[in-house]
């Protein structure tokens, strides 16, 4: 297939994902805004409004710093459980697809990650909204927000990839990855920040690539710093060359897949 028949494809699988999951709701797409929101809203309440809880090292002297501070970290890292998650199931729940010599099996890892960057893109939108309005403004830097994902982009397009091939053969990958999301959120700095790591652990902690990513993230969003593009070279490579191995063994993967479904 074409480039241009792949993008085209990507496209509008995207676009009947995306809305075929509110049809028939009362809110119908509203919901993929009203989600975000309430737990937002959630967070500033529990971690505001019951614990008074303070992000440590925040110069501002909002209650609500601990609250955006956190929901920045869950962005990143819901963004990767939901691809994660539905990955696992993505060839069996389209196994219709599996025995269309013509149709690029590719394509679904590509909708998934599309589907999933759609709701954090969503989720990142109102976490400037309410950014804006708890400290009363926005820093430029924000704008390389974009640039900052891509490595992330990437690296989730092959992990879509290789566990939607493992997720064929051995069903229980969706078990290891509910395990594996939940350790992820956890020792990936979504509470805290990477500083509060304790000092003996710190080296091996550091060696998740999400720590980069969040704690950036905070620095472009909150802190209105610009990112450090130096931090940004080696998780792209990282992801290109992860990516590409996971192309090659989906490849290699597909030609059972027949058989086994």
């Amino acid at each position: 297939m074409k480039i241009n028949g792949f993008v085209d494809l990507v496209w509008q699988l995207t676009r009947r994902e995306i809305i075929g999951r509110y049809r028939g709701s009362f809110l119908g797409i509203g919901w993929s805004f009203a989600n975000p929101l309430l737990m937002l809203a959630l967070y500033t309440f529990v971690f505001s409004g019951i614990f008074k809880t303070k992000w440590p090292g925040a110069h501002s002297g909002s209650d609500l710093m601990f609250a955006i501070n956190l929901f920045t970290g869950l962005i990143v890292i819901n963004m990767l459980a939901e691809v994660a998650g539905r990955a696992t199931t993505l060839i069996i729940s389209n196994s219709n697809y599996v025995k269309r010599v013509i149709f690029p099996l590719e394509a679904l890892s590509f909708v998934n990650v599309l589907s999933a960057t759609f709701h954090a893109a969503v989720s990142l939108v109102l976490l400037l909204v309410f950014k804006f309005f708890a400290t009363g403004n926005l820093s430029l830097s924000i704008v390389s927000i974009p640039i900052l994902w891509i490595p992330l982009l990437i690296f989730s397009i092959g992990l879509s990839l290789l566990l939607s091939a493992l997720g064929v053969f051995i069903r229980d990958t969706a078990m290891f990855v509910n395990i594996g999301v939940s350790l992820m959120l956890f020792l990936s700095p979504v509470f805290f920040p990477a500083s509060a790591y304790p000092e003996q652990w710190r080296p091996l902690l550091n060696m998740n690539p999400l720590v980069g990513m969040i704690e950036q993230m905070r620095a472009i969003s909150i802190l209105g710093e610009w990112p450090s593009f130096s931090m940004l070279v080696g998780p792209a490579m990282f992801s290109v060359i992860f990516t590409y191995c996971s192309w090659r063994c989906f490849k290699k993967a597909r030609r059972a897949f027949a058989d086994v479904l």
